[in-house]
């Protein structure tokens, strides 16, 4: 070979290793973790930082990356060719065109591409001194390229710049825990607990909240002993107290504050006036998002609120425990009741009570039941048939069998459920 074809074949090999760094560089540029790279540059890394600015215009980044690479590869390809028409005559195109092929496929895709792919975030470290040199060098005809491709897409119909995101930022979070824990790199408890508080400014305390037909409460008109005793007995801190009717809440009794008060009194029942220890009771319409009262339950520095529906009567009550549960999970403590509402079967099929919430049941088997139109399994089952069915009827939705094992005057009060085969 003659000095000539040398000096060419070592520009074809320089131009090879330019198109590794040009396909290299797109891959880890796009698929590098926004995240991860921005906890790098908060803790100063320039690279980081320099990548962060480069991605944030990607059509000008792979605009600018795909130029340069389609023209190393067109020159070289070109090179090779003139080198094997002097060693080959007119089969050197033959020859040229095979052995390109196969070097760029390997060497200048598929190599560099799954390299990024395995490091990312580190590929696109290391190269964003050279992507920032390719930006700056091809960005004025990157951004006459990028012109010409919104007019022939404008003619038709499709506009990049009003384009919107399929998913919204809650979607895209709630998708990648899925796709981690599909992974292993995420435990069910920690899908739950990110969902959890993903869900929480999509959840309304109607959902959450302790209905009036499970509501502990004292009767403020009653003796102070009973009072007494209704509060001891009771697994919560704080009663609502009302008069009349249920509908008519006019204090929150502390168990703590009636203590005390107690304690000041010589444990002397007839002393005590519990509307003088109680609290005034704090209302909240049924319609407002977990993610509002949460803010407010902060803000107030409060922990016990009783919900209310559109006409002011008395629907249930939510504590700041409720909410903290649906990112958590159940939270229990000494003191809790241990209330069986749900129970697996020898042969596969769960024994769930009327009034378990399609949430809880949903985190605890990791199943998929709907709960846009009703909260309990009970209101399931009742909005799927558009009845209140009879023992022993069975139905199939959702993937599931449903079997009503009892029925108490015109409430569910259990249901056998079994995946259907």
């Amino acid at each position: 070979m003659t000095p000539e074809l040398w000096i060419t074949t070592a520009i074809i090999l320089a131009l090879i290793i330019l198109s590794f760094f040009f396909s290299g560089t797109e891959t880890g540029m796009t698929a590098s973790s926004k995240a991860r790279l921005h906890a790098l540059a908060a803790n100063g890394d320039e690279r980081a930082s320099a990548v962060e600015r480069l991605t944030e215009r990607k059509d000008r980044l792979v605009g600018a990356l795909l130029i340069g690479n389609n023209l190393v590869n067109i020159l070289a390809s070109a090179l090779a060719t003139s080198v094997l028409l002097g060693i080959f005559g007119q089969n050197g195109v033959v020859y040229a065109t095979i052995v390109m092929t196969i070097t760029l496929v390997v060497f200048s895709e598929i190599l560099p591409k799954s390299l990024a792919l395995a490091r990312p975030e580190q590929f696109a470290l290391f190269v964003s001194p050279f992507a920032r040199l390719i930006v700056f060098l091809f960005g004025p005809l990157t951004a006459l390229a990028n012109g010409a491709v919104r007019l022939i897409l404008a003619a038709f119909g499709v506009n990049l710049s009003k384009d919107e995101a399929m998913l919204s930022p809650h979607e895209e979070i709630r998708g990648t825990v899925a796709v981690l824990h599909r992974e292993g790199a995420f435990v069910k408890q920690d899908r739950d607990r990110m969902g959890g508080l993903l869900d929480l400014d999509e959840l309304e305390l109607a959902d959450v909240m302790v209905h009036r037909t499970n509501m502990r409460s004292v009767n403020a008109d009653d003796p102070p002993e009973v009072v007494v005793r209704e509060i001891l007995q009771s697994p919560h801190t704080r009663m609502p107290l009302w008069k009349g009717s249920l509908d008519n809440i006019v204090g929150v009794l502390h168990a703590k504050d009636l203590l005390r008060a107690l304690n000041d009194v010589g444990n002397d029942f007839s002393k005590i006036d519990v509307m003088k220890i109680a609290t005034k009771p704090w209302f909240v319409p049924d319609t407002t998002t977990l993610q509002d009262q949460l803010n407010a339950f902060l803000r107030r520095k409060a922990h016990f609120a009783v919900v209310v529906d559109e006409y002011g009567e008395v629907e249930g009550l939510v504590t700041l425990e409720d909410i903290i549960e649906e990112i958590v999970g159940d939270i229990a403590d000494e003191h809790d009741v241990d209330i069986q509402g749900v129970k697996q079967e020898a042969d596969g099929s769960v024994v769930v009570e009327g009034n378990v919430s399609i949430r809880d049941l949903n985190r605890a088997l990791d199943w998929t039941l709907p709960d846009e139109e009703a909260t309990t399994i009970a209101g399931l089952v009742i909005h799927e048939t558009q009845s209140i069915p009879d023992e022993r009827q069975a139905f199939t939705f959702h993937g599931k069998r449903f079997v009503v094992m009892k029925r108490d005057k015109n409430r569910i009060a259990r249901i056998r459920i079994r995946p259907v085969d």
